[in-house]
């Protein structure tokens, strides 16, 4: 049960309704969960400015990211939309739920990206040195280092809006892990 409306075009700031212009022309529509980012007035402009900004890491690395936070911080919303994304940017079903779970046994630089998203997330920051040294054996750098940090904290913000306010999902839902292992 959803805690907030969805705001519609007419309910935002003027700013937000040419940002929902553009997802709108971009995607077709504007996902819930950015809508209710536009509850304020600048959340939505920063936000987007934050997720879509330069990195060193590539499309299908910032999914894998992205996959591995969810899972951690339990957030369907984002674990729906990046199962989406996933498969638009070539992840079999099977590899989008070992992502999920921080591995990747299909690609060893993959896996050591997997494995450090999700050891950071869960010990919020404070890595397992172990996991950082193979990140770098497997020939990720300090700034794609840096780049992956800042992604988890790009999508920890997005699963703890959708954790707060409850926002109904707009994408097939993903499976959970626990289903899908039984």
């Amino acid at each position: 049960m959803s805690t907030f409306n969805v705001p519609t075009r007419e309910e935002v700031s003027a700013n937000n309704q040419a940002i929902f212009d553009n997802l709108n022309k971009a995607l077709g529509f504007v996902p819930n969960l950015y809508a209710s980012y536009a509850h304020s007035d600048t959340a939505l402009e920063n936000y987007l400015n934050f997720a879509n900004a330069k990195t060193s890491l590539s499309v299908k690395e910032k999914e894998v990211v992205n996959l591995a936070v969810s899972q951690v911080n339990d957030c369907l919303y984002c674990l729906s939309a990046h199962t989406a994304i996933g498969k638009m940017n070539g992840f079999t079903e099977e590899q989008i739920l070992e992502l999920r779970s921080g591995n990747a046994s299909f690609n060893t630089k993959l896996d050591a990206l997997a494995k450090l998203a999700k050891n950071v997330t869960e010990n919020r920051g404070k890595a397992d040195q172990n996991v950082v040294k193979n990140f770098f054996t497997v020939g990720y750098t300090k700034g794609n280092l840096i780049d992956t940090i800042a992604l988890i904290g790009d999508k920890t913000i997005s699963n703890y809006i959708n954790n707060v306010t409850k926002i109904p999902i707009d994408f097939p839902v993903a499976p959970s892990l626990e289903t899908v292992s039984a």
